[in-house]
């Protein structure tokens, strides 16, 4: 109903009062839609954000060692070392490699 008065105000309207409103309703549109636009890039700026930098992980203790070199040892995270795929494939358990905890541990 309301919009129906408002088509009649408008077409009562002369052609110079016509085009000073088209004017002033294409300028608060641009406002707008450049405020909506800023805000939805500061939006993506902030989701972008977390994803570019890469995730911390805590330090992991190693839990298998090499018997045959000490210094080598797996977190069992990650693709098995070849020392231990050697060693599992001459049949020894992947338990004979784990590293004991003690109690100060």
């Amino acid at each position: 109903m309301e919009l129906m008065k408002r088509r009649i105000e408008l077409g009562q309207m002369n052609t110079d009062d016509l085009w000073s409103l088209h004017i002033e309703l294409t300028q608060l549109l641009q406002e707008r839609i450049q405020a909506e636009k800023l805000e939805l890039e500061q939006r993506l700026k902030a989701l972008k954000a977390p994803v570019e930098g890469r995730r911390s992980y805590p330090p992991v203790s190693p839990q298998f060692r090499n018997p045959n070199k000490p210094s080598e040892m797996w977190s069992g995270r990650g693709k098995q070392p070849r020392w231990l795929v050697a060693q599992l494939k001459s049949g020894r358990k992947i338990d004979d490699f784990r590293i004991k905890k003690t109690a100060n541990r």
